[in-house]
């Protein structure tokens, strides 16, 4: 998941915003973490991380998100990612502020 945010009129590109599994792919880059691997190895190496769950940056662990996936091993960063998906839209939904602030983050401005 990523969203560009809203142009400041000028000429620049700007930049995207990761957030939900898209931002756990880029810590998943950088990490020092190979596959298989299980929810334990994941966590020692990344639960502490703060992961952006929405447009507006709010964020939560890594490592809370991995306590709701069942998956006790990944066989690749796709699977591992693939089992995410649901805990961060679930987390999402539950946290994303009401009615309001999801009308208001799907509008241009």
């Amino acid at each position: 998941m990523g969203v560009r945010p809203p142009s400041s009129g000028d000429d620049d590109e700007p930049e995207s915003i990761e957030f939900g599994i898209a931002a756990v792919d880029a810590h998943l880059r950088t990490a020092d973490l190979s596959f298989p691997a299980t929810t334990d190895d994941v966590a020692a190496e990344l639960g502490h991380e703060q992961i952006p769950y929405d447009v507006h940056g709010n964020d939560v662990a890594l490592g809370a998100m991995l306590d709701e996936v069942d998956t006790a091993e990944f066989r690749s960063r796709q699977e591992l990612l693939n089992a995410l998906h649901e805990p961060f839209e679930e987390y999402r939904r539950n946290n994303s502020g009401g009615v309001f602030q999801q009308m208001r983050s799907m509008l241009p401005f």
